[in-house]
């Protein structure tokens, strides 16, 4: 985070632009589909500056630094999890389990997240697995 605190005047301005979710005097949440357009247009070869300054954001007031945490922070989730890592994972964990009774839609997304997580566990089982053998052979 940014040692930089946003004045009051600053945090207006932030909160009108479109890809801003919220903003306070230490940080900025960004909306994932800025975020996704920020990966795309990084992807093609559009500096981090570029793409902010083109999407409204004025540098002197975010601050450079802060954009380079972003575009790593960025890059870095989506290597590892695709457009999944780039999602807000603070909204919807957090408090009291749902107790209400779940339709068979929001059943099914559920129990389709299970397999697609059993199934990468499964796969970097396998190539632990194959790993190992492999070392053990060359000994």
């Amino acid at each position: 985070m940014s040692n930089k605190l946003f004045t009051q005047e600053e945090i207006e301005d932030l909160s009108q632009n479109p890809h801003v979710l919220s903003v306070s005097t230490k940080g900025i949440t960004y909306t994932d589909n800025f975020k996704e357009i920020f990966i795309a247009s990084y992807s093609n070869g559009k500096l981090p500056r570029e793409i902010f300054e083109a999407h409204g954001f004025r540098i002197e007031v975010l601050g450079i630094k802060r954009i380079q945490a972003a575009q790593s922070r960025w890059t870095k989730a989506y290597q590892i999890d695709g457009i999944i890592g780039l999602k807000d994972s603070r909204k919807g964990n957090s408090g009291r389990p749902i107790t209400r009774n779940l339709t068979l839609e929001e059943k099914n997304a559920r129990l389709k997240a299970e397999i697609h997580m059993l199934r990468a566990e499964n796969e970097l089982l396998k190539n632990i697995d194959r790993a190992e053998r492999g070392l053990r052979k060359k000994r």
